[in-house]
This record gives C-alpha cells, sequence and structure tokens, in this order.
C-alpha cells in the first residue's frame, strides 16, 4: 500500500530483470511519471553508463549513482533504478523515504539469458567478477531494502506489472 507521503514506486533488482520497461509500464498503468535514474547519471555526467565506469572507475560511478539518487525530490513516480543503486547505503534510505522499494525478483539463469553484453550495458561490477558473482553479492542487498518482492520468474512483462499493481492495493 502507498502511504500518502511516501507515493513513489522504487523499482530495484539484476541488470536484465527489466526494471526500466516494467517501470515505464507501470506508470502508464497508474497514471505516474517515470523517471530511469540511468538516464539521469547520463544526462549528469554527460557520458554512457559504461565510459563512466571504464573511465572513472567503479567506485566514482558508485558514489555518483548513491548522489543523483539521494538528491532525487519527486512525486508519483515510478523510478527504475540502475541494478547497483543498493550499493549506496545513503541513495536507498533515501528511496525508501521517498516511496515503496519493490524488488524485481528473476533468477540468475534468465538473469544470463537476458544479459547479452556486460562491456556496454554498464553494469557495476569489480574487474574479474562474472556476472553470477554479481548476482550472489546483490540478491541479499536486494532483499534487505526492498518493501515489497514481487517474483518476475515465468512471467511476461504485462503479468510482472499486473502482480506490482496488486501488490501495491490497499
Amino acid at each position: 500500500m502507498i502511504e500518502k507521503n511516501k507515493n513513489n514506486i522504487i523499482l530495484i533488482g539484476m541488470p536484465g530483470a527489466g526494471k526500466s520497461t516494467i517501470g515505464v509500464l507501470l506508470a502508464k498503468a497508474i497514471t505516474y511519471n517515470f523517471i530511469d535514474t540511468d538516464i539521469s547519471i547520463q544526462q549528469r555526467e554527460k557520458n554512457q553508463l559504461y565510459k563512466i565506469i571504464d573511465e572513472m572507475g567503479l567506485d566514482a560511478f558508485i558514489k555518483i549513482e548513491n548522489d543523483v539518487l539521494s538528491r532525487l525530490e519527486v512525486d508519483g513516480c515510478v523510478i527504475a533504478t540502475g541494478g547497483s543503486a543498493v550499493y549506496g547505503q545513503q541513495a536507498m534510505e533515501h528511496l525508501r523515504s521517498i516511496g515503496t522499494v519493490v524488488y524485481i525478483k528473476l533468477g540468475l539463469d534468465e538473469i544470463l539469458k537476458r544479459v547479452n553484453n556486460i562491456t556496454t550495458r554498464g553494469i557495476a561490477m569489480k574487474k574479474g567478477m562474472a556476472l553470477e558473482d554479481v548476482y550472489k553479492e546483490r540478491v541479499p542487498l536486494y532483499e534487505k531494502y526492498a518493501d515489497i518482492i514481487v517474483d518476475a520468474e515465468g512471467t511476461s512483462i504485462e503479468e510482472c506489472v499486473e502482480k506490482v499493481v496488486k501488490r501495491l492495493a490497499p
């Protein structure tokens, strides 16, 4: 249920979980605005995510992401975060204060099928890590920060949006 002072919906989850796609359709379904924080970061830095990570390093990227998310002051929005948003404690605490955090949960096998090019996708991960390692590291963080967990395994995007809407309903 959405509280009056927390009327944003924040989507978290692994790259490839469908946060941006689900977010756009969810925003349409509940007549909210839509924000993709990866795009917000790219606009602020005037660079693509993978180039920010390559040129500035992972720690700098996470700091930028934390800063951008911590400064979000919006109302009536569906916010799709980057998969690494959960590395920023300040950002996640802020997001929880302005909205309901929904973890779009998807199994590793499905993530691996959906994420084709790790390099140009701009996935924040330490050198030498595989996507499997990132998954194992992040899942506990997604579960920690989530107000609601929506299992997207075996569902279409539309079915997942319906699940989110039902979970948010009073």
